[in-house]
């Protein structure tokens, strides 16, 4: 595997999109994996747990101040719950595609994990983040956290091709 298909790459993303079709705001980050056989839910579970520590740290400052303005905090970790992965509300789940997200009063939110075969040795994922921002709060949030997002998306999203997991499920 070379350096260059162990790094994601920004993709667009065409609006509307089924998973939430309000959507006015939307990113794709797509890397290419070595093996076969790599479920969407697996490929959720392996990028959200590949989050670096700041994340965590970042996600308890987010909770401090969402919480003045009366949105809701992120949900607790439910482990390896059957609708939960990490904090994140399973809306859909197929073996190419799971969707994750919930919704606010400022924003609703998906992240889109899609699984597809890429020739004989490889598979691609592709992790979309889609938000409707209802009102203002929400344009002026997204504006904010959009440079930390395309840091943990992308760094998330690597952690897959470099961990030992990826030749389980070969």
């Amino acid at each position: 595997m070379t350096d260059a298909t162990m790094r994601p790459v920004l993709v667009s993303v065409t609006l509307p999109h089924t998973a939430l079709p309000l959507a006015d705001w939307a990113d794709c980050y797509r890397l290419r994996v070595a093996g076969h056989g790599l479920t969407a839910e697996a490929a959720a579970r392996q990028v959200i747990s590949g989050f670096p520590w700041w994340v965590d740290a970042l996600m308890r400052i987010r909770n401090r101040i969402v919480g003045l303005f009366g949105l809701k905090p992120a949900a607790p970790d439910a482990g390896d719950g059957a609708d939960m992965i990490a904090i994140f509300p399973i809306v859909r789940n197929t073996p190419s595609q799971v969707v994750l997200g919930f919704d606010d009063r400022h924003l609703d939110f998906r992240v889109v994990i899609d699984v597809a075969d890429d020739g004989p040795d490889w598979q691609t994922v592709s992790v979309s983040t889609l938000v409707w921002r209802k009102i203002l709060l929400g344009r002026l949030y997204i504006a904010v956290i959009t440079p930390f997002h395309k840091l943990i998306v992308s760094t998330a999203l690597a952690s897959l091709a470099t961990r030992d997991a990826v030749t389980r499920w070969q």
